[in-house]
């Protein structure tokens, strides 16, 4: 299947990582010595994830981001690049070490843990992006340049991956259109807890946000699916099932394929049932970039599907 080509600029303004996941089959106890036989390293953070699929899928994309000015720095650029996206925005800022993820995967239960540092005041120099994007994707850090990137943009589509509810993500998801946000940041932000099959307490989760974002809102909920609102129904989508082997960077995927969505103007429950398969594919292979679904074997769940 030959990807389609869109005109529309993407930028995507936010974290990066260096991840390092090490690959066990059990989650280690403290206070005991273990051999390692696996080790994946590549870049990571949510935008960052997000633009790289952008990019691989075809789409013209942009990244705008802190990084030190070191190996693991270097590293991130040039895996971007080599994918397609335009780093012209990117930083290289010797002040800084470059932030580092450490996952530690369990591959008896798929689950994951992160270990990471970033320094606290890491954060882009440039005040301003000159560039008009058609849609533009944060993730609540560069907080600065995201504001104004957003606010001086008004016709641009505007996507927040909303993953906790801080102060900054919080403002952030004010200026968006979509507020595609995690599980926590829904229950942080209203004090309350999700439950499925409490349809009165979803829907009540559910209106606080838009009445306080005003905007179109989208609950990802891992492995219970996707809660979002289509001709005045609150619904559930039901994830993909998959046999799940790592969820690294499955929500940063299903970010930049939902931005993808957008960008060849799909509806809303196409953007999410696309989404959604792309992030299911991804955890059924260990590490974000390496895990990325192509976008033909996306398409072809989902045309299955449709049938």
């Amino acid at each position: 299947m030959k990807k389609r080509k869109n005109r529309k600029r993407v930028l995507c303004i936010g974290h990066s990582t260096y991840d390092i996941t090490i690959v066990m089959d059990f989650y280690p106890p403290e206070d005991k010595k273990y051999k390692v036989d696996t080790i994946i390293e590549s870049g990571g953070g949510p935008s960052n994830n997000a633009a790289y699929l952008l990019a691989k899928w075809g789409t013209n994309t942009h990244y705008a981001s802190t990084v030190g000015y070191d190996l693991y720095g270097r590293r991130i650029k040039k895996e971007l690049e080599k994918i397609g996206v335009k780093t012209k925005l990117m930083e290289l800022r010797k002040k800084f070490s470059t932030s580092v993820s450490y996952i530690i995967v369990n591959l008896s239960n798929g689950s994951r843990t992160v270990l990471g540092y970033t320094a606290a005041d890491m954060k882009l120099n440039r005040k301003k992006i000159k560039m008009k994007p058609n849609v533009i994707l944060v993730d609540g850090y560069e907080f600065d340049i995201a504001m104004r990137t957003l606010t001086e943009n008004p016709k641009a589509i505007k996507v927040i991956d909303a993953g906790r509810a801080s102060k900054e993500t919080i403002e952030l998801s004010k200026k968006v259109d979509y507020l595609v946000c995690s599980r926590d940041f829904a229950e942080q932000y209203t004090n309350q807890k999700i439950d499925i099959k409490d349809i009165k307490g979803l829907t009540s989760i559910y209106n606080t946000l838009v009445s306080e974002f005003n905007n179109i809102v989208v609950i990802t909920l891992g492995e219970d699916g996707v809660l979002y609102k289509v001709d005045d129904t609150i619904k559930i989508m039901p994830p993909y099932k998959v046999e799940p082997k790592d969820t690294t960077g499955a929500g940063d995927i299903f970010h930049g394929a939902f931005v993808y969505g957008l960008c060849q103007n799909y509806n809303l429950e196409k953007t999410i049932k696309i989404a959604s398969i792309a992030a299911a594919l991804s955890v059924t292979k260990i590490g974000s970039k390496q895990s990325m679904p192509e976008l033909e074997d996306v398409m072809k769940v989902y045309n299955r599907d449709a049938k």
